[in-house]
């Protein structure tokens, strides 16, 4: 994906994103995805909005009053010039945090490399015979990939599922669970509720509040399963 404007629009503060750290989002454009519970089908499916050039101007003035950026989208990944621009990023001093569907392994993996990415958000749609109904494509492979090349690194980095009643069950989250620690994923397993009062993908209706997930349903799991709000 090759865009002058790859950029769809700036979050210009959270506290919330970035594990311990002020930072903005930069939610890029385009996504190889196709998940229903998308909440931002104006970015997945819309044009980019601003330049690299406009967004260098507005992180050179937030130097010192920032630690941290976020790349998320869309799918960051899927822009070649990302690794580019991450490295930019880092030569001003800001952390970098990276969302993404661990589709494009290869880039992960060259980013980690370059000493660019200081956490990670791996999403993790569904296991494989669900993957294609969840996400519109037959990327699970490339997931996978990514997921053995972070627990490898030694980055800081999560596992986190969007969960609706419309696409999951409890026994698809707990096989989901049984899958990480099958993998070697032993830390902290989020689940956070899909997001049914706006427009998504799907069109979906219902969200995670029908799942009454207790403690001692993943007790026997070695890892921590959190619901965020």
């Amino acid at each position: 994906m090759s865009l002058s404007r790859p950029i769809y629009d700036v979050s210009p503060f959270t506290l919330l994103d970035f594990p311990d750290c002020t930072a903005c989002i930069l939610w890029f454009v385009g996504c190889n995805m196709r998940c229903q519970y998308c909440y931002n089908p104006q970015i997945v499916l819309g044009k980019g909005r601003l330049s690299y050039e406009e967004i260098r101007r507005f992180l050179r003035k937030r130097i010192g009053l920032l630690d941290g950026v976020v790349f998320s989208g869309g799918e960051c990944t899927s822009h070649p010039s990302v690794i580019q621009f991450a490295t930019e990023v880092k030569e001003m001093g800001f952390k970098l945090k990276l969302d993404t569907n661990g589709s494009h392994p290869e880039t992960i993996k060259k980013m980690i490399d370059q000493s660019l990415l200081d956490y990670v958000a791996l999403d993790y749609k569904a296991l494989p015979q669900e993957f294609t109904k969840v996400t519109g494509s037959d990327l699970f492979p490339q997931f996978e990939k990514s997921l053995k090349i972070l627990l490898l690194s030694g980055i800081s980095f999560e596992v986190r599922t969007t969960v609706t009643t419309e696409l999951t069950t409890f026994s698809d989250l707990r096989s989901m669970t049984a899958y990480l620690v099958s993998q070697g994923y032993v830390i902290t397993y989020y689940l956070q509720l899909a997001k049914t009062d706006i427009p998504t993908l799907g069109n979906l209706t219902e969200d995670f509040a029908t799942i009454h997930l207790q403690h001692n349903d993943f007790i026997n799991f070695p890892l921590r399963v959190e619901v965020r709000q």
